[in-house]
């Protein structure tokens, strides 16, 4: 079957599904999704074959909208931005720290998610509550970070185009400050930082080729021994695939890679009493949580006292605020009593002394 690429919303990720050979660009769709039918566009198709997809993997659509459908749509649209301004006007009254970003209405809409972000934990189970008795439908709540913010909301990036994020990417790379290093980028956080404040996300597009140069490259600011002599690595350049020595008559020489293997290097062997013993690795921590909290809650369970227990327990702050962790809390806990032990030692003390001086 052919391929056609589908949008839900517009300039949002162009998602790839089988269909048949009648449809055309500017058509609407109804797919089945996680959350049931979904509404989408033809944005792009028929294609016989898609660099990357699999077309057995790919999610057949279902039929072509009709205007029943298209005035359905219409509806759930309107109806999210009165769910945004709602939501925003409770947040408001109930002077919560957290941002609504967006609010997605389900086809049928039997379930609204609204979007939202928040420095800490929030008590927002009032909140929850305004929402299901205003609505009557299922309300989840989901925390999202500042890269999936920019990512549902879009920004134009440095380069002038419309943020990675928002176009194509589906899932977000680790970036590292060591990627910038490696590739003698300015380490100034107003360039090598997207909208969203956090590193850019095109720094590991091209991280892989520089990890293969490196891995080929030998160590900068060390020195090798050679067939011509010793000679110290100063610099290395991916794009010449080169290399800058500096030889024993202190002159800087450009060697490629294959002329700096053809010189058989190696490192010095350290002296043995200079070897220092290798120090016990330490045990990895687990990796922990992002923390975000997804919360969903329907008009049947509304009024159940234990719904939030696990969301935020009773010993949790239900302000929003840092939270204190226990075992930080811990140690100024048990250094009151020593303190006032040491003070109740130093008073003894200097009564004593008073007695002393009186019987003298």
């Amino acid at each position: 079957m052919p391929i056609y690429g589908l949008r839900f919303r517009a300039l949002g990720q162009t998602l790839y599904h089988t269909g048949p050979a009648d449809l055309a660009v500017g058509d609407h769709v109804l797919i089945a999704a996680d959350q049931g039918q979904a509404l989408a566009q033809v944005v792009s198709g028929p294609y016989d074959y898609v660099a990357g997809v699999e077309p057995e993997s790919l999610t057949p659509i279902e039929r072509r909208a009709t205007e029943e459908d298209l005035a359905e749509g219409r509806t759930n649209e309107k109806l999210a931005r009165e769910a945004t301004e709602f939501c925003r006007q409770c947040i408001r009254d109930r002077r919560l720290d957290m941002k609504l970003v967006d609010v997605e209405v389900f086809f049928d809409r039997s379930k609204l998610i609204f979007y939202f972000t928040a420095p800490a934990r929030i008590d927002f189970r009032e909140l929850v509550k305004d929402l299901v008795r205003e609505y009557r439908a299922r309300i989840e709540l989901r925390q999202i970070g500042v890269r999936h913010e920019t990512q549902m909301v879009g920004a134009v990036g440095n380069c002038g185009m419309v943020c990675c994020c928002r176009r194509y990417l589906r899932k977000f790379a680790p970036v590292t400050i060591r990627m910038a290093k490696e590739q003698n980028l300015f380490l100034n956080p107003a360039k090598i930082s997207g909208i969203c404040g956090r590193l850019l996300c095109c720094l590991s597009y091209e991280q892989e080729n520089y990890d293969r140069f490196h891995h080929n490259c030998p160590r900068l600011g060390k020195k090798y021994q050679t067939t011509q002599g010793t000679m110290k690595v100063l610099r290395a350049n991916m794009f010449r695939n080169s290399l800058s020595v500096l030889n024993e008559n202190n002159e800087e020489q450009e060697l490629t890679l294959e002329e700096w293997q053809a010189l058989d290097p190696h490192r010095p062997e350290p002296h043995p009493n200079n070897a220092q013993p290798k120090q016990a690795q330490q045990p990895q921590k687990a990796a922990q949580g992002d923390g975000l909290l997804v919360v969903s809650v329907t008009p049947e369970n509304v009024d159940d006292p234990n719904l939030f227990a696990d969301v935020l327990p009773p010993d949790a702050p239900l302000t929003a605020g840092p939270e204190v962790q226990p075992q930080q809390a811990q140690p100024q806990a048990e250094a009151a009593p020593a303190e006032n032990s040491k003070s109740r030692r130093r008073r003894r003390r200097k009564s004593q002394q008073r007695q002393d001086g009186a019987a003298e």
